[in-house]
C-alpha cells in the first residue's frame, strides 16, 4: 500500500465539512412513536372531541362494521380512540373578529387541562401570509400562556422557506419571552401549495423548508383538498391518490428521507354519514385509502369524523398484521445470516425492525417477534 496515514487523513480532511453536514441533516428516523392520524377539531367544538370513541362504536352498531378486526377496533376506540389531537383555528374553525378567537383559545385551553387528553396534542394556527399572520401570532401566544404540557404547532398553507425562517425566529422570541428552553416549540409543515413543492427557481422548495426548519419541524402534512384545487384539480377528481397528489407526496418523501421528519398523508372529505348504503360506501373508501397511503410509507393521515376512526384502524391493524410473520421471519434469517431466498440489505433489515415497531406502537401488533428493544435497537432509532 502506497498511500499512508497522512493521505488517509488528508482524506478525511477533505470530507469533514460534508461529514458534519450529513450528521446534521440526515440523522435517521426520529426516536419515539408516530401517531397513526391526526384528528383535527375545529376549536369551538373541541370539547366534542371527548366523545369520538363512543360516536365511532356508535356507528359500527348501527351500520354494521363488516370489516375484520372489529373486536381489536372496538377494544381501541374503548381506550385511546384519538392518538393525535389538533385543536383548529385555521380552515376548519373559520374566520372570526379576535374577541371570538380569543375566547375560542382559552376554552380550548380549558377542555385541555380538564383533561385527560390524547398522547399527541397540538393547535392549527392561520397562517403567516399578510392577511392572517397576525392573528396567528396572537392566537399561538394566548395558547402558550395558558397551556404548560407539550404541544405541537401546525403551520398551513406555507409557500417558501421565508415563511419557515420567520416561524424559526418567532418560536425563539416566544422561548425566550415565556422563559421556555431553547428548542421547545416544534411545529409540522402543511404542503398545500405546489409553491411548496416546486419552487419559482425550479427548485424542490419542500427540501428548502426543511432546511430552513433548523430542526424544529416535526412534519410534513399534505393538503389534500388545498393543494388539488391550487393545481386546478377539478372538485369531483380532488383526491388523496389523484396523480398530482402522488406526484407531491413523492417529493415530500424523498425531501424528508432521513432527515427525522415525519410524513402524514391527507384526509377524504367523503365521510360516512347518511344512508347505510352511503355510509358504506364511504368506509370502503376510506379503508383503501388508508391501506394505500400504509403501502406508499405514509403511516400517518388525516381523520375529520368520528365513523372514520373504525375505518383508520382496521386498515391499519390489517397491514401490519398481513406483514408481520414475513417481517419477523425475514428479519430472523437476516440475523442468522442464513439463505432466505431474498438479499436483504442492512437497510432493509432496519425496516423490517421498523415495520414491526410501528404494529407495536399503534396497538396492531401484541406480539412482534422480537422486544421492543431490540426492534428499536435494529431499526436505528
Amino acid at each position: 500500500m502506497r498511500l499512508g496515514d497522512s493521505d488517509r487523513a488528508a482524506l478525511d480532511a477533505r470530507l469533514a465539512a460534508h461529514d458534519a453536514f450529513l450528521a446534521e441533516r440526515y440523522p435517521g428516523e426520529r426516536a419515539g412513536r408516530q401517531p397513526v392520524h391526526t384528528v383535527y377539531v375545529p376549536a369551538d367544538r373541541i370539547a366534542d372531541f371527548r366523545e369520538w370513541g363512543t360516536q365511532a362504536v356508535a356507528a359500527m352498531d348501527r351500520y354494521g362494521f363488516g370489516f375484520p378486526g372489529a373486536d381489536a377496533v372496538r377494544a381501541k376506540l374503548a381506550t385511546e380512540p384519538i392518538e393525535d389531537l389538533r385543536v383548529d383555528f385555521e380552515d376548519g374553525y373559520g374566520v372570526r373578529d379576535d374577541a371570538q378567537e380569543d375566547a375560542a383559545v382559552r376554552t380550548a385551553v380549558s377542555v385541555l387541562r380538564a383533561g385527560p387528553v390524547p398522547p399527541f396534542v397540538g393547535i392549527r394556527i392561520k397562517s403567516l401570509e399578510a392577511a392572517t399572520r397576525h392573528r396567528a401570532l396572537r392566537t399561538l401566544e394566548l395558547f402558550l400562556e395558558s397551556y404548560p404540557d407539550p404541544f405541537v404547532i401546525t403551520l398551513p398553507k406555507v409557500s417558501g422557506a421565508d415563511q419557515v425562517a420567520a416561524m424559526v425566529w418567532l418560536c425563539e422570541r416566544l422561548e425566550s419571552a415565556y422563559g421556555l428552553a431553547a428548542g421547545t416549540l416544534r411545529f409540522e409543515i402543511q404542503v398545500e401549495l405546489p409553491a411548496a413543492v416546486l419552487g419559482a427557481d425550479g427548485t424542490a422548495t419542500v427540501a428548502r423548508l426543511i432546511t430552513a426548519a433548523a430542526g424544529r419541524c416535526l412534519g410534513l402534512h399534505y393538503g389534500t383538498y388545498d393543494y388539488s384545487a391550487a393545481a386546478g384539480v377539478a372538485a369531483a377528481y380532488q383526491s388523496m391518490e389523484h396523480p398530482a397528489a402522488d406526484h407531491a407526496k413523492a417529493v415530500m418523501q424523498a425531501a424528508a428521507a432521513q432527515t427525522g421528519v415525519r410524513l402524514s398523508d391527507g384526509s377524504t372529505n367523503v365521510l360516512p354519514v347518511g344512508t347505510p348504503a352511503q355510509v358504506h360506501a364511504a368506509w370502503e373508501l376510506h379503508h383503501r385509502l388508508v391501506r394505500r397511503s400504509l403501502e406508499r410509507g405514509f403511516y400517518q393521515g388525516w381523520d375529520l369524523h368520528p365513523a372514520q376512526l373504525p375505518t383508520r384502524y382496521a386498515a391499519t391493524y390489517a397491514f401490519f398484521a398481513d406483514g408481520r410473520d414475513t417481517a419477523v421471519e425475514r428479519l430472523r434469517r437476516y440475523l442468522d445470516r442464513q439463505d432466505s431466498g431474498i438479499a436483504d440489505e442492512p437497510a432493509t433489515a432496519r425496516a423490517l425492525a421498523g415495520f414491526l415497531l410501528r404494529g407495536v406502537d399503534c396497538g396492531a401488533l401484541t406480539d412482534a417477534g422480537f422486544t421492543r428493544a431490540e426492534l428499536t435497537a435494529l431499526s436505528g432509532r
